[in-house]
């Protein structure tokens, strides 16, 4: 087969997919609450009972790390365990417990000629999800797309394709068990990167493209695509301790920011200082960082604060490491600290640590970003924390959904207008 054979042949491929995911969309926007519940249900249990066959290729993935030259973090993001599948078994449980956002009324009122007007939550109609590593990913975005009325056409990285291929297997029976459209929830399996820059062409398919990687992924999806993206960028989340914060509750939040996991997006990447305060928490946190094999690229009064402490150089601000690597940098005061994020961060998540409550409202209304946090972890920015039972991505856009993105965020709505004869004069 020829280069322009291949092309056709995945193009083909790819124009197929879209037209089952668009008629699997129209038989899930008027699917009963309880069905799609029932295989949410029915999935958990069958991705609780393949425990070991998901295990096993995983991996195989897992296998193939260092030939890939993946870093520790994108090794830990790929990695299935016996409590993370579970995790994700659970989250679908969750889901299936939550309400369906298809159909709700979001406003509703009454003209004076007695039309009756009423705004009601829809589906979007086809998702195109497109992720790297984290295969778990790949159950929570099946889950919250089917509950609330998409089908969706997933599109993982190749370090976790056997893995993937699993989980769907999964997915697809529990579908098909249920009387379910199997093409609801449909995999890429092709590793061609030519199968994106096809399926980003399909407007006439697909509604919405969620990209949730690294930032050559999401750029390309954002030139490229003929539809929407809701873009799940980079996660250059920060921590300003006040100078009234109570410095034993600022290392807790501190350490756990950084250390609990450090490869995920909403993990801290820079620490900012009040001046009042550096002299006594830098040498505490640092002490604590340094135990956990956390290296601290700071100014130069972090750097004579905490000899351990390298030179930052100006893009370390902008960095997000997904290691245990920290920037750090002591600040005037409280608007130099909101200067500092709104102009190196990402717009993610963003905490301040503080006893005074108008430097807490101040900093909540100044910071722009998905999430602002007030003494606790940045770590909490995540769907499940948020009680969605799952997320597809934390959205860092401003329209049309910003932050943890689940049921809701994944539906649109329309107006149903009731008359009774009326007519406009």
């Amino acid at each position: 087969m020829n280069a322009n054979e291949s092309a056709a042949g995945i193009a083909s491929m790819c124009a197929d997919m879209g037209r089952r995911a668009k008629s699997a969309s129209r038989v899930l926007a008027t699917t009963s609450t309880a069905l799609k519940n029932r295989w949410l249900n029915r999935a958990a249990d069958a991705l609780t009972a393949s425990t070991d066959a998901i295990l096993a290729a995983n991996a195989v993935d897992l296998s193939h790390a260092s030939e890939l030259n993946l870093s520790e973090a994108q090794v830990d993001r790929l990695r299935l365990t016996p409590a993370r599948i579970h995790a994700a078994a659970d989250g679908q449980r969750q889901i299936a417990a939550l309400p369906d956002p298809v159909g709700r009324v979001l406003e509703g009122s009454t003209r004076p000629n007695g039309l009756e007007i009423r705004k009601i939550g829809v589906p979007l109609g086809v998702l195109f999800f497109l992720y790297e590593s984290r295969p778990n990913v790949t159950v929570d975005a099946a889950g919250l797309a089917v509950k609330s009325g998409n089908a969706i056409i997933l599109r993982g990285g190749k370090e976790a394709a056997h893995s993937n291929a699993a989980l769907h297997q999964v997915l697809e029976r529990a579908l098909d068990a249920v009387g379910l459209p199997a093409d609801a929830v449909q995999l890429v399996k092709t590793p061609d990167r030519a199968a994106v820059g096809a399926l980003l062409k399909l407007s006439e398919y697909i509604d919405l493209v969620i990209p949730r990687g690294g930032e050559s992924l999401i750029h390309r999806v954002a030139q490229e695509a003929a539809m929407p993206v809701l873009k799940h960028y980079r996660g250059v989340c920060h921590v300003f301790i006040d100078e009234s914060a109570d410095l034993e509750m600022a290392e807790r939040i501190v350490v756990n920011a950084k250390c609990q996991r450090p490869g995920v997006c909403n993990a801290m990447e820079c620490l900012l200082v009040h001046r009042d305060v550096a002299g006594v928490f830098l040498p505490q946190i640092g002490q604590s960082l340094q135990k956990r094999g956390v290296e601290i690229r700071g100014c130069a009064e972090t750097c004579r604060l905490l000899p351990q402490a390298i030179p930052a150089k100006p893009e370390d601000y902008e960095t997000e490491f997904l290691a245990l690597i920290l920037s750090a940098k002591v600040v005037d005061g409280l608007e130099a600290a909101v200067e500092h994020i709104n102009r190196h961060g990402s717009q993610h998540t963003d905490a301040i640590v503080t006893r005074d409550l108008t430097a807490a409202q101040r900093f909540t209304a100044a910071v722009d970003s998905a999430a602002v946090v007030v003494n606790a972890s940045t770590r909490f920015h995540d769907g499940h924390e948020f009680g969605m039972g799952a997320e597809i991505g934390i959205s860092t856009d401003k329209l049309h959904a910003r932050g943890p993105c689940g049921l809701q965020e994944l539906t649109s709505y329309k107006y149903v207008v009731t008359g009774s004869g009326q007519v406009r004069e």
